[in-house]
C-alpha cells in the first residue's frame, strides 16, 4: 500500500494545552511507534503514572512519594500522604505568599540564597518572564546567590541597598554549606551597614523543612515558609521556593505558572500513551538510544528568554536519571544522556558544527514560540528570521546534503523534535517545565530507574570536609581523613 504523506504527517503531530510537538524528524515509522508503545506498556508505565499522582512511594530508596504535582494542584483535590490530605497545608502557603505579595512595599533588592533546585527554577522563571511583553513587575532587583565563590557575593553586595534589602534563604535541610555560609555573609553585611538585630530578623525569610534551624539562624517564625520531604529540590519551584516569582511579577502570575503546570499534569495523568506528550518525548529519546547508542542530547530554545532553560533541564535530567543501577540494584543498559544547550540562534554559531558533521548522533529538542518577545517595530521581522533559522537547522540536520567534497557533505539523519508554544507567559512556562518534569519521570520508569533520589552527590560533600580542614591547617593531612596521595599533593600545591 503506498504511503500517504499527509497521513504520516498527522501521525507526527501531537498537542497538549496548545503546545504542539512535531516528531516528524525523529525517523520513527508507524511500526516503530507501535513497538515503542508496546514497550511502554510492558514497562508498566501507565501504572507508574497512576502511582506517581496517587502519592505512592515511587522514591523507593527513601520510601517517599514524589508529589510536586500537589504543589500546583489549584483545584485542591485531596492528595493523601500516610492517610492525611496535604492540600490544606499547601493552600495555606499559597495564602501566605499572596498576603506577603500584597504587603511587600519599599523593597529595592531581594537576595535569594540557595543552590541547585533552590536556585535554578526561580532563576529561570524570573529571567524568562522578564521578557514577556507588557508583564507588570515591581521593578526590584532580584539577585540569585548560589555559588560559594565570593565573586558572586561581592557583585550582589556592591549593588544592593542594605536598608531596603530582603533576604530569602532557601534550603530544605537548612544545612547546605554554600547556602548557610552565603547567608551568614549577607547577615554580616547587613550588620556592618548598621542594621539592628530586630531589623535583620524582619528582613530575613526562609523556605525550609527544618523550621527550628531557620529560627536558630535568626529568622522570625512568621517569615518561615514550609517545605516537605515529599518534594525533591529540583521539583520545588512550584512551592514557596518560587516566592521570588510571586514577589516580582505578582501572585496572579505565579498562579498562572502553577495552572500551566497543573494542566500538563492532567494531560500526563489521563491521556492515552499514544497521545501523551511527555511519554512520546520519552519514547523518542529511548528510540534514539537503542538505535544510535546516543550519549548526549541538546535542547535549543529559539527564544533568548529561555536561555536558562537548558541549565534547569541539566539538573532535572542528570540528577534524576544519571544512574548506573536500576530500582533493584541491577546494572542498567541505558540511563540519562548528557544534556546541553543554549538559546538559538546563538547556538548555531557555537557547537552546531558538531551537531551537523560530528561523528556522534546527538538528538535535539528545538523549542519555538509563535509570537515575538517584544513590541519593538523590528520584532516581527526579527522573529521571522529567528523561526526560519530554527526550521532550517532542523531540516538540514534531518536531510543532510551529499557533495563530491567530503568537507561539504552533511550526513543527515540527525533526529530532532520541534516544540511550539503559542506564546511565552507564566502559564506556558509552567506547562513547558511540567512537560519536561513528566518526561523525565517517564524515562525513569522506562529505564526502571528511581528518578527521585540523588545519592551520587554525597560522596564529594563528605570528602570536602577533611580537605577544607587540611587547607585551613597549612596542608596538614590527618592519617584517617580518607585523602589520597594525589589530593594530598594538590593540597600542598595550593598551600605553597
Amino acid at each position: 500500500m503506498p504511503s500517504n504523506p499527509a497521513a504520516d504527517r498527522l501521525k507526527s503531530l501531537f498537542s497538549a494545552q496548545d503546545i504542539v510537538l512535531d516528531s516528524a524528524y525523529q525517523g520513527i515509522d508507524a511500526a516503530g511507534w507501535k513497538s515503542l508503545f508496546s514497550q511502554a506498556k510492558a514497562s508498566k508505565l501507565e501504572q507508574f503514572i497512576a502511582d506517581l499522582f496517587a502519592g505512592k512511594p515511587v522514591n523507593n530508596s527513601e520510601n517517599r512519594p514524589a508529589l510536586h504535582s500537589a504543589l500546583r494542584n489549584l483545584d485542591k483535590t485531596p492528595v493523601l500522604v500516610n492517610g492525611k490530605d496535604i492540600m490544606p497545608e499547601v493552600a495555606q502557603v499559597w495564602h501566605r505568599m499572596e498576603a506577603l505579595c500584597n504587603s511587600w512595599v519599599g523593597v529595592t533588592d531581594v537576595i535569594h540564597i540557595g543552590i541547585g533546585g533552590s536556585d535554578f527554577g526561580p532563576r529561570l522563571a524570573i529571567e524568562a518572564l522578564a521578557h514577556v511583553p507588557g508583564i507588570e513587575s515591581r521593578g526590584m532587583r532580584m539577585h540569585f546567590l548560589a555559588n560559594i565563590d565570593t565573586a558572586d557575593l561581592n557583585r550582589i553586595l556592591q549593588r544592593a541597598l542594605p536598608n531596603s534589602t530582603r533576604v530569602i534563604i532557601v534550603s530544605k535541610s537548612f544545612t547546605t554549606l554554600e547556602t548557610t555560609m552565603n547567608a551568614k555573609a549577607v547577615v554580616k553585611w547587613l550588620k556592618d551597614h548598621g542594621r539592628t538585630d530586630s531589623q535583620i530578623s524582619h528582613a530575613l525569610y526562609a523556605v525550609t523543612a527544618n523550621v527550628p534551624a531557620a529560627e536558630a539562624f535568626g529568622v522570625n517564625k512568621d517569615n518561615i515558609y514550609p517545605f516537605w520531604d515529599w518534594v525533591g529540590g529540583r521539583y520545588s519551584v512550584w512551592s514557596a521556593v518560587g516566592l521570588p516569582i510571586a514577589l516580582q511579577y505578582g501572585f496572579e502570575n505565579f498562579k498562572q505558572f502553577l495552572a500551566g503546570a497543573q494542566a500538563m499534569d492532567q494531560h500526563f495523568k489521563s491521556a492515552p500513551l499514544e497521545e501523551n506528550l511527555p511519554v512520546i518525548m520519552a519514547l523518542s529519546l529511548l528510540y534514539q538510544q537503542e538505535k544510535y547508542n546516543i550519549k548526549s542530547y541538546a535542547v535549543i530554545p529559539y527564544a533568548d528568554a529561555l536561555d536558562w532553560f537548558p541549565k534547569w533541564l541539566q539538573q532535572l535530567d542528570m540528577e534524576s536519571n544519571g544512574k548506573s543501577v536500576d530500582r533493584d540494584g541491577k546494572p542498567v543498559k541505558f540511563s540519562c544522556p548528557v544534556v546541553f544547550g543554549s538559546s538559538g540562534s546563538n547556538a548555531q554559531h557555537s557547537y552546531f558544527q558538531l551537531l551537523h558533521q560530528g561523528t556522534e548522533v546527538i538528538p535535539i529538542d528545538f523549542i519555538a514560540i509563535r509570537e515575538p518577545m517584544s513590541h519593538l517595530p523590528e520584532a516581527k521581522a526579527h522573529h521571522r528570521i529567528l523561526l526560519s533559522n530554527c526550521l532550517a537547522q532542523a531540516q538540514a540536520l534531518a536531510n543532510g546534503k551529499k557533495t563530491d567534497n567530503p568537507n561539504n557533505t552533511y550526513p543527515g539523519k540527525r533526529p530532532s523534535n520541534l516544540l511550539i508554544l503559542p506564546k511565552l507567559n507564566a502559564y506556558y512556562l509552567g506547562a513547558l517545565l511540567a512537560l519536561y518534569e513528566n518526561r523525565t519521570a517517564a524515562l525513569g520508569a522506562l529505564w526502571n530507574i528511581n528518578s527521585f533520589d540523588q545519592p551520587g552527590v554525597e560522596l564529594g560533600k563528605v570528602l570536602a570536609k577533611p580537605i577544607e580542614a587540611a587547607l585551613k591547617n597549612g596542608g596538614t593531612v590527618l592519617a584517617d581523613a580518607g585523602i589520597d596521595e594525589v589530593t594530598a599533593a594538590r593540597i600542598n600545591l595550593l598551600n605553597s
